[in-house]
């Protein structure tokens, strides 16, 4: 993969529409945040949806919305403890913000994608006058070394404090592979270390063992490779996998959190088999 700092968000971007109207279509999102294309997306993929729930058991929908309730409520707990301020990388059309700042109206809430979407992003909130000194939107590129986008850079500015702080990469590390994220999370733990009591939520999509499927997978995330001009990648074949790999990173602490788990928890929609997607919490 071509490691070079990209800053066009134009691929990625086709599909944080399509999740942003999943949110909006399930009642998690704001009016503010609907797009015309988001819902052409969501119309378009439903025939695709519906023939990989009979198939397999679940769909994107159903782990965009496993994934996505999941973390809010590991979010939740995190700011029952005390931590007041969240940074969402990759925020898309992610609602969070807005459901957070809504119900936490102290939090120190701060968003960050790729400047395109970024700037898309803030027109939408500034209109709707949902943005201020306690909720921010910065551009961000994960990969960049140096310079004000560098996630390192960005946490400096969001946060003029060393106080704990929670870190969302949702939808994010799936289209790297896992040399080029592996880097990133470990930037991130260096970071976060300097700031105890942080932690990291983000998911990852485990590779099914049958040969079938995970051909059909391979050749799907190829595609879809493809359409955003990424690496989509699985990165792991199981829990123990994920977890080992994430302690190397440098959060020697860390928890799966399998969707199942919660199906009488969360009102979250349920898998035939065992979900594939998997949402891991991590502190350095």
């Amino acid at each position: 993969m071509n490691t070079t700092p990209s800053k066009d968000s134009s691929g990625i971007s086709f599909t944080a529409l399509y999740t942003g109207a999943v949110w909006h279509r399930h009642g998690l999102s704001d009016d503010v945040l609907a797009t015309d294309r988001g819902r052409w997306l969501y119309h378009l993929m439903t025939p695709f949806e519906a023939a990989s729930k009979a198939f397999i058991g679940g769909n994107i929908r159903t782990f965009l919305l496993q994934r996505h309730l999941i973390i809010d409520h590991l979010i939740e707990q995190a700011l029952e403890g005390g931590v007041t301020q969240v940074l969402e990388i990759a925020c898309g059309m992610s609602p969070r913000g807005i459901r957070l700042r809504d119900r936490h109206p102290q939090l120190h809430m701060v968003e960050a994608d790729l400047p395109d979407m970024a700037t898309r992003k803030a027109a939408r909130l500034l209109v709707a006058g949902r943005l201020g000194a306690n909720h921010q939107i910065m551009p961000v590129d994960i990969l960049a070394a140096s310079g004000e986008q560098t996630i390192e850079a960005v946490v400096e500015r969001a946060f003029d404090n060393n106080e704990p702080m929670v870190v969302v990469t949702e939808g994010l590390t799936s289209y790297f592979s896992l040399p080029v994220i592996s880097e990133f999370w470990q930037r991130l733990a260096r970071l976060m270390q300097q700031r105890p009591g942080s932690v990291y939520l983000c998911e990852s999509y485990l590779m099914p063992g049958q040969p079938l499927l995970r051909g059909t997978l391979k050749a799907l995330g190829g595609l879809l490779g493809s359409v955003t001009r990424s690496d989509v990648s699985f990165h792991f074949m199981d829990d123990q996998q994920a977890t080992e790999h994430l302690t190397l990173c440098g959060f020697p602490s860390v928890a799966i959190h399998n969707p199942a788990d919660y199906y009488d928890r969360l009102p979250i929609p349920e898998s035939r088999n065992d979900p594939m997607v998997r949402v891991i919490e991590a502190w350095p």
